[in-house]
């Protein structure tokens, strides 16, 4: 069933609990992060972020966004610190954005949007053996979510909208190689946390979130780019579907706290 889901009022984020019932759960992602509700948590850490440019592989056109994967057999890419206890391996990461230029985040900060949103995805390899494990556990994965705001062009993010000649449609894959996910982090590594789940189904509730605070910038042009990729197969049986919006919106708090790195 994992094919039926999108982003289209037919399949989208409304109706996902028809299909995933913890679309209703209680902690579920993304959220509104209320800054005078967060509480200031002195025991978090410092985050830590040891990437290897050689473990990039390949990006992806997943039909519903596009993923820059990394080789995850070992320990050469890593996030410590933060809320974490010991390392979680580097996975993938990924974009979502909305189809204007002001509207795309999927967390939102006082009930603020972003342009886009990259959210930078870990699993927890000293506890689990593979990613597939770790994602059916409550402390099994970690992601990193960091804010896009329209500004500069990104070089770095304009390393990535290189390849989508190749990557236009679902499905298609490229080799994206020779890349360190960290040169798209913010100066500042401020954050939130809280716990959470995935954002696509099926909405796993297996995430600890780290947000931070600083947003890094994407040019309007770079951000057409995104929407330009197609949620479709390149046949001639289906009528082409641009990538125009692929967030989730936000979802109840619950009982759940917010803790911040910084006062």
């Amino acid at each position: 069933m994992m094919h039926q889901w999108g982003y289209e009022d037919h399949n989208g984020p409304e109706v996902w609990h028809d299909l995933f019932p913890l679309a209703n759960g209680d902690r579920q992602s993304p959220i509104n992060i209320i800054t005078r509700d967060a509480i200031y948590d002195p025991s978090l850490q410092p985050l830590q972020v040891n990437y290897d440019h050689d473990s990039a592989k390949v990006v992806i056109n997943t039909g519903h966004t596009f993923t820059m994967e990394f080789d995850d057999g070992d320990d050469t890419s890593v996030l410590r610190g933060g809320p974490f206890i010991g390392s979680y391996r580097l996975r993938q990461f990924h974009f979502h954005w909305g189809s204007s230029d002001g509207h795309g985040s999927e967390h939102k900060v006082d009930g603020m949007d972003y342009a886009a949103e990259l959210h930078i995805v870990h699993w927890n390899s000293e506890k689990f053996s593979s990613f597939v494990e770790a994602a059916c556990a409550p402390d099994g994965l970690a992601v990193l979510g960091v804010f896009l705001k329209i500004g500069e062009p990104n070089r770095y993010i304009e390393r990535i909208t290189d390849t989508f000649g190749a990557i236009r449609s679902k499905g298609k894959q490229s080799p994206f190689t020779n890349f360190d996910p960290s040169c798209l982090l913010p100066a500042s590594m401020d954050f939130w946390t809280y716990p959470g789940s995935l954002t696509v189904p099926p909405l796993l509730e297996s995430v600890t979130w780290v947000v931070l605070k600083e947003p890094i910038s994407i040019s309007h042009e770079q951000l057409a780019r995104f929407r330009s990729l197609l949620f479709t197969k390149d046949t001639a049986e289906i009528e082409a579907c641009c990538m125009k919006s692929n967030h989730r919106p936000v979802q109840p708090l619950k009982n759940r706290k917010v803790r911040a790195s910084f006062l």
